[in-house]
């Protein structure tokens, strides 16, 4: 993929986002490519007259460049909505498994964009639905993970949980997250969740700090229907997609979560394999020679 129409997007609180963003532009008018930027990112620069809306840059550009860590990522990709780009991250933040580079490799981001070099590796995303009464009154699109947990009283809730229509069990525990591989990295495996390579055709639910000790993560395909019936009447509940947006649960609602129709491209570069991040971002140790 060599594109020719190209967005940015940043999260402008980031040190170092206008000079980068003026290093980038300068780096792509040498090859004969422009950037169009975001409002936010226009604005810090002092050019807001140029600046668009995400979603039109989603609908004008064949790929997004996005200045920050993960959860820009994230939001960028929530932001974009139906007009879902592939996305090539340049990291500022702290873990970045979702970036390509560092600020420091702009050129070669620059020269990667330009010659098509990179590698997209599709993401499988998540529909969740939220229905009340047998009506949908909540939809959205995640790349990372579903999360149903309590508010801020300490109270365990209660969890029914479905897999194709058959039970699995009754969580009583702070939460409960259903995670793609891409969102094994995050919240997932903090809770004791387990590493999923992106291919993975798979998703995982685990329990946030289960009553019962022995209720551990559940490796399910990704063709599954999950269903999370909430049986807690006066508790504060919420759910959260990707960290974005809390929506506030009442008993009796019912969370559906199955795979998207629709994948996310996220920009990888061939020479790092999964395994490598892994091991650099999670500092795990272990011999790399022959």
């Amino acid at each position: 993929m060599s594109p020719k129409v190209i967005g940015l997007v940043s999260h402008p609180r980031k040190a170092g986002v206008a000079e980068l963003t003026h290093a980038l532009q300068e780096e792509f008018s040498r090859h004969g490519v422009s950037l169009r930027l975001d409002h936010a990112t226009a604005t810090l620069i002092g050019n807001a007259a140029v600046g668009q809306s995400v979603p039109t840059l989603g609908g004008d550009c064949e790929l997004i460049i996005v200045l920050g860590g993960d959860g820009t990522i994230l939001s960028t990709v929530h932001a974009l909505g139906e007009n879902l780009r592939p996305i090539f991250g340049i990291n500022l933040g702290t873990l970045g498994f979702l970036t390509c580079l560092g600020p420091a490799d702009y050129r070669q981001a620059v020269r990667s964009i330009v010659s098509g070099s990179f590698l997209l590796s599709n993401r499988a995303l998540l529909d969740v639905t939220v229905v009340r009464e047998g009506a949908c009154i909540e939809s959205h699109l995640g790349l990372n993970d579903a999360v149903i947990s309590r508010g801020a009283l300490s109270r365990l809730i209660r969890l029914e949980t479905r897999v194709n229509g058959a039970l699995l069990t009754e969580y009583n525990a702070d939460g409960l997250i259903v995670a793609t591989p891409t969102g094994s990295t995050a919240y997932s495996l903090s809770a004791g969740g387990p590493l999923l390579t992106p291919e993975s055709s798979v998703f995982a639910i685990t329990p946030i700090c289960p009553h019962t000790l022995t209720n551990r993560s559940v490796i399910i395909g990704d063709q599954a229907l999950v269903e999370v019936r909430l049986s807690n009447q006066q508790d504060e509940i919420y759910l959260t997609v990707d960290g974005q947006r809390a929506v506030a649960m009442k008993a009796q609602d019912v969370v559906r979560i199955r795979r998207s129709e629709r994948n996310l491209q996220l920009a990888m570069m061939p020479d790092l394999p999964f395994f490598e991040l892994a091991r650099r971002k999670l500092k795990w140790s272990g011999n790399t020679g022959s």
